[in-house]
């Protein structure tokens, strides 16, 4: 096992990671830019080391100056955490080639899923159905249209190095195809350096359900049961929960017994995600996502197993700790993203925390490197912590889920817990009935 693992991430995935090593007797190193020099993974990790100024992309985003500081503090390992390098297979060759071990997968597979038309093309030669679209990607206005009139409109313009909705663009009809068509290529120039797009079949009503799934270097792949991540705004998931209410016993044990094999017949190594659309009874698979998700939280309180552990001891060489019959998913759990933003105009909110005090009790947890006065920086990403509640049934977690928001005070700044107290008292969403497109169409999007 690692003696000592170096954390290229910040904020609460940095301290969920923390916690973990802590709990395996792993000593940790925390890096930070200059505006997180205050920030609670710093505060608790064993040793820290600034890497550069605010921005991203000479910190978080500066390879050499990750590297440099694990091999600095003596480091073995290095955990991306989620964004960032979490997905960036040339950073997790350069881990493995500067002999550090990297908490997550082969770069061959990083980099054959972070391509969505290689995914694609991937998966439904191992057996997952796809989306009607194209078979790769589509070049000129052209081909778009000829791919158009073949699956029928609405059409789903995607880029292919794709993720979070950047390079992601709806027609609804010929009309819209060529302006769509060239916003989600500037769009995907812009976000990944490449405007390369493919098209899908819209689908009408859909839900967006993913399975947790996790492979090691033996042979063995298990899966953790599936999410529900449906309510979204702008491709930005809101609020998840597991298992899906919209599934039944047979579906979700499908589904999951489809994807395992999959990651098995792969050789994947280390905890992913597939997402899929869900629609009529039929599964889509759209991506795949290679590293920890922000809500693997909700699958660990339905199942009790630490996915983060897991996550390192297979990045260890060692096996699975568990067979598939020993994960027994139980009760339902539901994750709120909690954003400093207005919770009308979503704009971001940064500032000093003047006031923190989480919910408790039985079931409830709170992931969060925030504390009283703790000032959010401008430079990074707006979530700020997660609200994950467990009951024994679906109605107990929402009653349990209402009581906590209640609790719940972040104060000095705005944030999102107005709009889930909004959400969760609305009757569709209370009833399970609701798709990707429900959360915008009640906002008036």
């Amino acid at each position: 096992m690692f003696e000592k693992l170096l954390i290229a991430n910040r904020g609460e995935i940095a301290l969920r990671i923390h916690r973990a090593c802590r709990e395996m007797g792993i000593r940790t190193v925390a890096v930070h830019s200059t505006a997180d020099s205050d920030a609670m993974h710093v505060r608790l990790a064993d040793e820290s080391v600034c890497i550069g100024p605010p921005a991203a992309r000479e910190s978080y985003l500066n390879i050499p100056s990750i590297l440099t500081a694990a091999a600095l503090t003596g480091a073995d390992a290095i955990h991306p955490g989620i964004g960032f390098m979490s997905e960036n297979a040339t950073f997790a060759e350069m881990v493995e080639e500067h002999g550090f071990s990297f908490i997550g997968p082969t770069a061959e597979h990083i980099r054959m899923m972070g391509d969505k038309i290689t995914a694609k093309k991937t998966v439904k030669d191992l057996g997952l159905p796809t989306v009607p679209g194209s078979a790769g990607g589509v070049p000129t206005i052209d081909e778009a249209r000829e791919v158009a009139k073949e699956t029928g409109y609405p059409v789903l313009i995607k880029a292919s190095a794709g993720g979070g909705g950047k390079g992601m663009k709806v027609a609804k009809n010929a009309e819209q195809l060529e302006e769509s068509y060239n916003f989600a290529r500037a769009e995907a120039r812009a976000a990944f350096g490449n405007d390369e797009v493919y098209m899908e079949k819209y689908l009408g009503k859909p839900r967006h359900i993913e399975v947790q799934l996790l492979g090691d270097t033996h042979g063995n792949a298990v899966h953790f049961g599936e999410r529900d991540c449906s309510l979204q705004r702008h491709h930005q998931k809101v609020i998840e929960e597991a298992p899906s209410p919209g599934l039944n016993a047979s579906e979700r044990e499908k589904i999951g017994a489809i994807a395992a094999g999959v990651v098995q017949k792969m050789g994947y190594r280390g905890v992913g995600t597939m997402e899929f659309l869900y629609e009529d009874g039929e599964f889509y698979f759209i991506e795949m996502n290679t590293r920890l998700q922000i809500e693997h939280t909700i699958s660990e309180m339905i199942t009790g197993i630490d996915l983060v552990r897991e996550q390192i001891r297979v990045a260890a060489g060692l096996p699975l700790s568990h067979k598939q019959e020993d994960i027994i998913c139980g009760g339902h759990a539901i994750e709120c993203r909690i954003n400093a933003e207005d919770a009308e105009t979503f704009m971001p909110s940064p500032g000093k925390i003047k006031g923190f005090h989480p919910p408790g009790g039985l079931g409830v947890r709170v992931d969060s490197a925030l504390y009283e006065g703790y000032t959010i920086p401008p430079y990074y990403d707006s979530m700020i912590a997660k609200l994950i509640v467990h009951g024994t049934s679906r109605n107990e977690c929402l009653l349990r889920l209402r009581r906590s928001l209640e609790e719940f005070v972040i104060g000095g700044v705005k944030t999102t817990l107005p709009l889930h107290r909004r959400i969760i008292s609305e009757q569709e969403f209370l009833n399970g009935n609701y798709d990707i497109h429900w959360l915008e169409n009640f906002l008036g999007l």
